[in-house]
């Protein structure tokens, strides 16, 4: 058991610069927001802007295109949200349902034996599918998806309710609050219970253990 640590699948699943960038966008929309007299408009542009600086920066450090261009899409299509409608929380209303989506698709995929936390470190270590022929690595991941799908959860009760009151102020702090911060919480329980729920002798998430038979 010398590299199940939290560390390692903190590392592994990019730590917290990630969670960290993706807060900043919408603190920038607050401030356009507030600064230009509400305008919906300001608050977009400073988002996009700022998503635009964060995915530069990105790129710089060496990160696949890719990623960089999605992030940036994400925050384009949020600003176009509030824009469409014209209600300033619904900026975080593409935020808000891709939570929801993603608390069923980790509890979905526990529930169908296909634990998601087992596909991504699966397809990051290139052993595709091997990790579910292990019996004992595959219910562990089943076991340590649940931080993940707590995760989204805790974020939808928080987040729903000030939707619908308008609370733009406490749904960009919340953001921020329950962004990196509960990230790297839930990287380090789910590294944590996957260390715990795999037999004694066991070598680790990086060595799937089939059988034979297999």
């Amino acid at each position: 058991m010398t590299d199940v640590r939290q560390e390692s699948l903190a590392s592994l699943l990019g730590g917290r610069s990630g969670a960290l960038d993706a807060s900043l966008p919408p603190l920038a929309f607050v401030a356009g927001w507030l600064l230009f007299g509400h305008s919906i408009g300001a608050g977009a542009v400073f988002a996009v802007l700022c998503g635009v600086v964060i995915g530069v920066v990105r790129f710089l450090r060496g990160q696949k295109p890719r990623a960089v261009v999605f992030s940036v899409l994400a925050v384009v299509a949020a600003s176009l949200v509030a824009l469409y409608t014209g209600r300033v929380e619904d900026f975080f209303l593409i935020q808000l349902l891709s939570n929801v989506a993603s608390a069923l698709a980790w509890a979905g995929s526990v529930a169908v034996r296909w634990p998601l936390l087992g596909v991504v470190v699966g397809t990051l270590l290139g052993q595709k599918t091997r990790w579910r022929r292990d019996p004992a690595l595959l219910r562990a991941y089943s076991i340590a998806s649940w931080p993940w799908v707590a995760q989204y959860a805790l974020r939808v009760a928080v987040f729903t309710p000030l939707w619908l009151d308008a609370q733009v102020y406490w749904l960009a702090t919340l953001r921020v609050a329950l962004s990196w911060p509960l990230q790297i919480v839930c990287v380090l329980v789910s590294g944590w219970v996957l260390r715990k729920a795999l037999p004694a002798g066991h070598p680790g998430f990086r060595h799937p253990q089939v059988p034979e038979s297999a």
